[in-house]
């Protein structure tokens, strides 16, 4: 029997303007509330050679002025408002989004339209961002138990190309090497209306919203748009393994990545190994939690995820299952691995539990259910599925097509994961 979950239909229309930007429309009356968003189709998966953590420095400078508004003065405004605001920086976008009262509405379109024209890319603004970045990484990275593992340590171990294997917070001489130059080429190269999504949701009236849209950002002119790169790598036969020391981390953990289908190219498959990790790891009925938690007691806690930062749909292939896992006691890397293949051979061998598939499908249906439910979540989604896929409607299929998602899928997923070489990093604790 297969899990029954309500469909959202969340309404969606799409409009392209003559400059090339993308404007996705969702309309919602049920909170006074707007999010905008907007994504330019570029993360630091395309940054330049000898330019680590560019992309995430130029999210930072969007945030110095931009032509008709002072540095700091964009915050001030958003907040003044009674809103929020922020962005990050992904594998394939960068995004910027606020959400505001619903009355608030055109001064967000004012504020996204000025800094897509015309940001204030200066020698000033540019040397304190990268001291900000700098400073960033120290927090998160150099100072901090476990900074960075996996996300910037495990791509070097699982992949070969300079896109998806370098470390997208950046190396601080190359930060501190970026030019204005560098800086005016990344924006007349991708921050291009055309190679962006604009995104509005929550409660407006569509056809006032387009003629503002059109008022702001219409008049923005067309910049060539650069071809979408691929990024593709073969899946290796081989496992390859590496080990790095962690003078800060209390306990040894371990990182292991596998390569997952392509999204685009085989959705199917690829909603069969996302559904696998709840199988695997989520929550204290799952494989990994009973089998290394509660039985063996050889880690104190797992994890896997699809995703450079756990979000299956916000990048495209190549894509890693990453399953993370902190030592308990003595407990090694590879008295872990062999428990973690032999749960996988029983998943592929005997197939799942009865109800286990259900269970695990309304818990992943039931997520993407309650992070779109409020007006930004909808909008981040609708426009990541737009962006990468050409789809925003698959917010509102999504629940549907893992309810299609058989038993023996996933059983197949998890022995697709067995038959390739793996990508192994250890991590060391302390100084030894």
């Amino acid at each position: 029997m297969r899990a029954t979950v309500a469909a959202p239909s969340y309404p969606v229309q799409r409009v392209t303007l003559d400059n090339g930007l993308r404007v996705l429309l969702a309309p919602d009356r049920t909170a006074p509330v707007v999010a905008v968003a907007v994504h330019y189709d570029v993360g630091f998966r395309s940054e330049p050679e000898g330019r680590t953590g560019f992309a995430h420095l130029f999210e930072h400078l969007m945030f110095q002025g931009s032509e008709n508004v002072g540095k700091a003065e964009h915050p001030k405004y958003v907040q003044a408002a009674g809103g929020i605001f922020n962005g990050s920086t992904h594998p394939d976008h960068t995004d910027y989004f606020e959400l505001l009262p619903s009355g608030a509405l055109e001064l967000a379109l004012f504020l996204e339209a000025d800094r897509m024209r015309a940001p204030r890319i200066t020698r000033e603004n540019l040397d304190n961002q990268i001291a900000v970045v700098q400073e960033e990484i120290r927090v998160n990275v150099l100072n901090r138990p476990y900074g960075g593992f996996p996300w910037i340590t495990l791509p070097p171990v699982a992949f070969d190309t300079f896109p998806n294997a370098h470390n997208g917070y950046g190396d601080f001489s190359e930060l501190e090497a970026a030019s204005l130059d560098d800086a005016a080429d990344f924006f007349d190269k991708f921050y291009a209306p055309g190679n962006a999504v604009l995104t509005v949701a929550g409660e407006f009236d569509p056809d006032t919203t387009l003629e503002l849209v059109q008022r702001y950002f219409g008049a923005i002119p067309a910049r060539p748009v650069p071809a979408r790169r691929s990024f593709a790598e073969p899946v290796r036969a081989e496992e390859r393994r590496e080990a790095l020391t962690d003078k800060l981390a209390p306990r040894p953990a371990l990182a292991v990545g596998y390569r997952v289908p392509d999204p685009d190219t085989d959705l199917p498959a690829f909603l069969a190994t996302y559904l696998l990790t709840d199988v695997l790891t989520t929550g204290d009925a799952s494989r990994l939690e009973r089998r290394l938690v509660q039985k063996d007691r050889s880690v104190t806690a797992v994890s896997s995820y699809v995703g450079t930062f756990g979000d299956p749909f916000d990048q495209r292939d190549p894509l890693l299952l990453t399953l993370e896992a902190r030592h308990a006691g003595d407990s090694t890397a590879d008295t872990v691995l062999a428990a973690v293949d032999e749960e996988l051979d029983r998943l592929a061998g005997d197939g799942l539990e009865p109800g286990e598939l259900e269970r695990v499908q309304a818990q992943v249906a039931s997520a993407i259910l309650r992070e779109s439910d409020d007006a930004l979540g909808r909008a981040l989604a609708m426009a990541t599925f737009e962006l990468h896929r050409g789809r925003p409607e698959l917010l509102n299929e999504l629940p549907g097509l893992l309810s299609e998602v058989t038993a023996d899928a996933v059983a197949a997923a998890a022995g697709a994961l067995r038959t390739q070489g793996r990508s192994v990093l250890e991590l060391r604790a302390g100084a030894a």
